[in-house]
């Protein structure tokens, strides 16, 4: 996707907390703008090195692309807000917090995201409406 595109979420695949994100947000989204790539896949791969990020970038945070830009971390977080319907879209409020305390939180949650959550035993099964949303779609039902 290049800055003219549809803004990507760029997700841990085989985490649980992630996915359920992914799940989240398609239930509670104002609209299907969105995109979706898990990190491992090419397409999370190829996008996340045009921003120029690593796998270990990606270990740490999902990556949001959208705007032209790349965030990660907290940033991130409140982008992907902006894309809930309300009361949920209210959670860009948080914004207002210091950017070293939100990304501190986000860093602990993230560190133990696969202790505390676990891993997904099946992978995301977009509905048929979904699919054309889901970059590495082929490459995972190939898994």
């Amino acid at each position: 996707m290049t800055a003219a595109g549809p803004p990507v979420l760029i997700f841990d695949g085989d985490c649980a907390l992630c996915d359920g994100v992914v799940r989240f947000v398609l239930r509670h989204e104002r609209d299907d703008r969105l995109r979706f790539a898990s990190a491992w896949s090419a397409a999370g791969l190829a996008l996340a090195a045009t921003h120029g990020l690593t796998r270990e970038d990606l270990r740490r945070s999902f990556l949001y692309v959208g705007d032209g830009r790349a965030l990660t971390r907290s940033a991130a977080a409140l982008a992907l807000a902006r894309h809930l319907r309300a009361p949920w879209s209210g959670l860009r409020l948080l914004g207002a917090l210091p950017r070293p305390l939100r990304d501190g939180v986000y860093d602990r949650v993230a560190r133990h995201r696969l202790a505390l959550f676990g891993r997904v035993q099946h992978c995301l099964l977009p509905s048929p409406e979904q699919r054309h949303r889901f970059l590495d779609l082929g490459e995972r039902q190939g898994r």
